[in-house]
Protein backbone atom coordinates (compact mmCIF):
# COMPACT_ATOMS: atom_id res chain seq x y z
CA UNK A 1 0.00 0.00 0.00
CA UNK A 2 2.97 2.29 0.63
CA UNK A 3 4.19 1.88 -2.74
CA UNK A 4 0.92 3.16 -4.46
CA UNK A 5 1.18 6.33 -2.22
CA UNK A 6 5.39 6.65 -3.39
CA UNK A 7 3.98 6.30 -7.12
CA UNK A 8 1.18 9.38 -6.23
CA UNK A 9 3.76 11.26 -4.65
CA UNK A 10 6.55 10.52 -7.11
CA UNK A 11 3.59 11.38 -10.13
CA UNK A 12 2.90 14.78 -7.95
CA UNK A 13 6.09 15.67 -8.30
CA UNK A 14 6.86 14.76 -11.87
CA UNK A 15 3.45 16.74 -12.41
CA UNK A 16 4.89 19.94 -10.40
CA UNK A 17 8.12 19.98 -12.45
CA UNK A 18 6.53 19.70 -15.64
CA UNK A 19 4.14 22.41 -15.13
CA UNK A 20 6.63 24.76 -13.68
CA UNK A 21 9.30 23.90 -16.61
CA UNK A 22 6.29 24.38 -18.87
CA UNK A 23 5.66 27.89 -17.07
CA UNK A 24 9.61 28.90 -17.15
CA UNK A 25 9.46 28.18 -21.47
CA UNK A 26 6.06 30.27 -21.67
CA UNK A 27 7.67 33.41 -19.61
CA UNK A 28 10.90 33.20 -21.47
CA UNK A 29 8.88 33.64 -24.85
CA UNK A 30 6.46 36.00 -23.39
CA UNK A 31 9.87 38.17 -22.01
CA UNK A 32 10.96 37.66 -25.58
CA UNK A 33 7.75 39.72 -26.83
CA UNK A 34 8.54 42.68 -24.96
CA UNK A 35 10.49 45.24 -27.48
CA UNK A 36 7.83 43.89 -30.32
CA UNK A 37 5.09 46.04 -29.07
CA UNK A 38 3.80 46.62 -32.73
CA UNK A 39 3.99 42.88 -33.72
CA UNK A 40 1.87 42.09 -30.17
CA UNK A 41 -0.71 44.64 -30.60
CA UNK A 42 -1.30 43.26 -34.37
CA UNK A 43 -1.24 39.83 -33.06
CA UNK A 44 -4.11 40.68 -30.38
CA UNK A 45 -6.37 42.76 -33.13
CA UNK A 46 -6.19 39.65 -35.35
CA UNK A 47 -7.12 37.90 -32.45
CA UNK A 48 -10.05 40.28 -31.78
CA UNK A 49 -11.02 39.84 -35.12
CA UNK A 50 -10.99 35.97 -35.37
CA UNK A 51 -13.18 36.12 -32.17
CA UNK A 52 -15.75 39.11 -33.68
CA UNK A 53 -15.77 36.89 -36.85
CA UNK A 54 -17.12 34.01 -34.44
CA UNK A 55 -19.80 35.43 -32.62
CA UNK A 56 -21.25 37.27 -36.01
CA UNK A 57 -21.08 34.05 -37.82
CA UNK A 58 -22.89 32.08 -34.31
CA UNK A 59 -25.42 35.02 -34.23
CA UNK A 60 -24.86 34.73 -29.90
CA UNK A 61 -22.69 34.93 -27.16
CA UNK A 62 -23.52 38.69 -26.64
CA UNK A 63 -23.20 38.72 -22.72
CA UNK A 64 -19.30 37.16 -23.33
CA UNK A 65 -18.49 39.96 -25.38
CA UNK A 66 -20.98 42.53 -23.59
CA UNK A 67 -18.38 41.07 -20.06
CA UNK A 68 -15.69 41.38 -22.29
CA UNK A 69 -15.85 45.00 -23.13
CA UNK A 70 -17.07 46.27 -19.78
CA UNK A 71 -13.28 44.58 -19.07
CA UNK A 72 -11.64 46.12 -21.89
CA UNK A 73 -12.68 49.43 -20.50
CA UNK A 74 -11.51 48.73 -17.20
CA UNK A 75 -8.15 48.13 -18.60
CA UNK A 76 -8.32 50.99 -20.19
CA UNK A 77 -9.24 53.43 -17.42
CA UNK A 78 -6.18 51.32 -15.51
CA UNK A 79 -3.88 51.95 -18.98
CA UNK A 80 -4.18 56.54 -18.75
CA UNK A 81 -4.59 56.52 -14.90
CA UNK A 82 -1.28 57.83 -13.47
CA UNK A 83 0.41 55.41 -10.70
CA UNK A 84 -0.20 57.76 -8.04
CA UNK A 85 -3.23 59.50 -8.92
CA UNK A 86 -3.82 62.80 -6.88
CA UNK A 87 -7.18 62.63 -5.73
CA UNK A 88 -7.12 58.74 -4.15
CA UNK A 89 -3.51 59.75 -2.46
CA UNK A 90 -3.50 63.08 -0.51
CA UNK A 91 0.02 64.45 -0.55
CA UNK A 92 1.49 67.55 0.88
CA UNK A 93 1.87 68.82 -3.17
CA UNK A 94 0.97 67.70 -6.34
CA UNK A 95 2.65 64.52 -7.45
CA UNK A 96 1.51 65.93 -11.55
CA UNK A 97 2.94 68.85 -12.83
CA UNK A 98 0.17 71.81 -12.81
CA UNK A 99 2.30 74.79 -13.88
CA UNK A 100 5.26 74.97 -16.61
CA UNK A 101 7.63 75.89 -13.90
CA UNK A 102 6.65 72.63 -11.28
CA UNK A 103 8.99 69.56 -12.18
CA UNK A 104 9.18 67.38 -14.79
CA UNK A 105 7.88 64.13 -13.35
CA UNK A 106 7.39 61.34 -16.52
CA UNK A 107 3.67 60.19 -16.32
CA UNK A 108 3.84 56.45 -15.05
CA UNK A 109 0.57 54.04 -15.62
CA UNK A 110 -1.39 52.43 -12.99
CA UNK A 111 -1.28 49.38 -15.94
CA UNK A 112 1.75 49.25 -17.98
CA UNK A 113 1.83 48.77 -22.30
CA UNK A 114 2.97 45.11 -21.75
CA UNK A 115 0.11 44.29 -18.51
CA UNK A 116 -2.74 45.91 -20.62
CA UNK A 117 -1.56 44.00 -23.73
CA UNK A 118 -0.92 40.64 -21.90
CA UNK A 119 -4.71 41.26 -20.09
CA UNK A 120 -6.18 41.67 -23.23
CA UNK A 121 -5.39 39.16 -25.04
CA UNK A 122 -6.07 36.50 -22.48
CA UNK A 123 -9.26 38.25 -22.06
CA UNK A 124 -9.69 37.51 -26.02
CA UNK A 125 -8.52 34.03 -25.85
CA UNK A 126 -11.32 33.40 -22.56
CA UNK A 127 -13.62 34.41 -24.57
CA UNK A 128 -12.70 32.63 -27.69
CA UNK A 129 -12.94 29.67 -25.86
CA UNK A 130 -16.23 30.52 -24.25
CA UNK A 131 -17.82 30.54 -27.49
CA UNK A 132 -17.36 26.48 -27.88
CA UNK A 133 -19.69 26.22 -24.79
CA UNK A 134 -23.40 26.79 -25.18
CA UNK A 135 -23.76 27.47 -21.52
CA UNK A 136 -22.87 30.71 -22.20
CA UNK A 137 -24.67 31.67 -24.94
CA UNK A 138 -27.02 33.60 -22.94
CA UNK A 139 -30.37 34.92 -25.58
CA UNK A 140 -30.31 38.66 -24.90
CA UNK A 141 -31.38 41.40 -26.97
CA UNK A 142 -28.25 43.08 -28.01
CA UNK A 143 -28.63 46.73 -29.31
CA UNK A 144 -29.51 47.22 -25.90
CA UNK A 145 -26.38 45.70 -24.16
CA UNK A 146 -24.64 48.03 -26.91
CA UNK A 147 -26.25 50.92 -26.14
CA UNK A 148 -25.58 50.23 -22.76
CA UNK A 149 -21.65 49.96 -23.05
CA UNK A 150 -21.64 52.59 -24.97
CA UNK A 151 -23.30 55.32 -22.21
CA UNK A 152 -21.02 54.09 -20.12
CA UNK A 153 -18.12 54.22 -22.41
CA UNK A 154 -18.62 58.06 -22.95
CA UNK A 155 -19.56 58.78 -19.63
CA UNK A 156 -16.24 57.06 -18.06
CA UNK A 157 -14.12 58.64 -21.07
CA UNK A 158 -15.43 62.15 -20.18
CA UNK A 159 -14.46 61.24 -16.69
CA UNK A 160 -10.76 60.11 -17.32
CA UNK A 161 -10.63 63.05 -19.72
CA UNK A 162 -11.66 65.53 -17.41
CA UNK A 163 -9.39 64.05 -14.70
CA UNK A 164 -6.41 64.33 -17.26
CA UNK A 165 -7.38 67.98 -18.14
CA UNK A 166 -7.71 68.94 -14.22
CA UNK A 167 -4.26 67.17 -13.12
CA UNK A 168 -2.63 68.74 -16.83
CA UNK A 169 -0.85 65.32 -18.31
CA UNK A 170 -1.33 62.82 -20.94
CA UNK A 171 -1.43 59.16 -21.04
CA UNK A 172 0.72 59.12 -24.46
CA UNK A 173 4.43 59.07 -25.29
CA UNK A 174 3.93 61.74 -28.40
CA UNK A 175 7.87 60.82 -28.76
CA UNK A 176 11.07 62.63 -28.10
CA UNK A 177 10.55 66.22 -27.09
CA UNK A 178 12.73 68.87 -29.45
CA UNK A 179 13.63 71.89 -28.17
CA UNK A 180 14.64 75.43 -30.15
CA UNK A 181 17.39 76.68 -28.99
CA UNK A 182 19.63 79.82 -30.18
CA UNK A 183 21.62 78.42 -33.95
CA UNK A 184 24.97 79.29 -34.74
CA UNK A 185 25.10 81.62 -37.48
CA UNK A 186 25.64 80.55 -40.70
CA UNK A 187 27.73 83.45 -41.89
CA UNK A 188 30.71 81.43 -41.40
CA UNK A 189 32.60 83.75 -38.98
CA UNK A 190 33.67 81.85 -36.09
CA UNK A 191 35.83 83.26 -32.96
CA UNK A 192 37.86 80.22 -33.79
CA UNK A 193 40.12 79.81 -37.10
CA UNK A 194 41.52 77.04 -37.27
Amino acid sequence: MERVGGDGASAAAAFNQRSHELSQTFQYYLDKTVPHAPYRWIGTFVLAFVYALRVYYLQGFYIVTYGLGIYILNLLIGFLSPLADPELEPSDGPLLPTKGSDEFKPFIRRLPEFKFWYAITKAFCVAFMMTFFSLFDVPVFWPILLCYWIVLFVLTMKRQIMHMIKYKYIPFNLGKQKYSGKRPSASGSSPRAD
